[in-house]
């Protein structure tokens, strides 16, 4: 599934501890046109909550996310 996903734009998160992947992803999407896709890579088990929550709050889409050992990965439409 993931491979087929395509993206406008990509973020690295990894290593950061919450909210920084969360904030980065904010300040990424605010750089996109709306509808463009930003992947979002994070180690932080908490993002996973975070991510959700601001995509549904935000009006933004969470099209598709994975976790994988130890390494969480978001795939968030632009509203």
């Amino acid at each position: 599934m993931s491979d087929t996903l395509t993206c406008d734009a990509e973020l690295d998160a990894s290593g950061l501890n919450c909210p920084l992947p969360l904030l980065k992803a904010k300040m990424e999407l605010n750089r996109l046109a709306s509808g463009a896709v930003l992947k979002v890579v994070a180690t932080d088990a908490g993002s996973q909550r975070d991510f959700r929550t601001f995509a549904k709050l935000a009006g933004h889409t969470l099209l598709h996310e994975t976790a994988e050992a130890g390494v969480y990965t978001y795939w968030l439409r632009k509203a």
